[in-house]
């Protein structure tokens, strides 16, 4: 199922994303695309907020992986990630999958690594500060508005 919102502001991204880190389990992923700067670190500090971890998420560029509320909620950045090799050397097959939910930026680098089960967020531009947000996800997600 692929639902779409669009926000006008950081603020209403954060807002949006709560929702959606509230129906998250362990064990589910979700893989961002978008463009550099598109929303996905400020999507994953809503998701944190939803989840009941608080506003604790940073880019993880440097660092290439952020833990939050103990292991809850694991952030990765895959920029510069370029093959299964370097996949290794992030410690991602250590992380508890099942007991965790995975956000993973530039996922598009490591797309044969994802379970299938992953969800798809795609942040677009639609002006400075509005995007158009895309989940591939399942019906969990049906009944949320922005």
């Amino acid at each position: 199922m692929q639902y779409t919102w669009t926000t006008d502001s950081p603020e209403q991204t954060i807002a949006l994303a709560e929702k959606i880190g509230a129906k998250l389990c362990p064990g589910d992923c979700i893989a961002y695309r978008g463009d550099l700067g598109a929303g996905k670190t400020t999507f994953t500090r809503g998701l944190a907020l939803g989840m009941g971890l608080g506003d604790c998420v940073t880019s993880p560029t440097f660092a290439l992986v952020h833990e939050y509320g103990g292991g809850k909620l694991i952030h990765f950045d895959m920029y510069r990630i370029a093959d299964e090799n370097e996949l290794e050397t992030t410690g991602f097959y250590d992380y508890p999958q099942a007991e965790s939910v995975f956000a993973v930026e530039w996922s598009e680098n490591i797309d044969a690594a994802l379970p299938e089960t992953t969800m798809h967020i795609t942040l677009e531009y639609t002006g400075d500060e509005s995007r158009r947000i895309t989940l591939e996800g399942d019906e969990r997600f049906a009944d949320i508005g922005t």
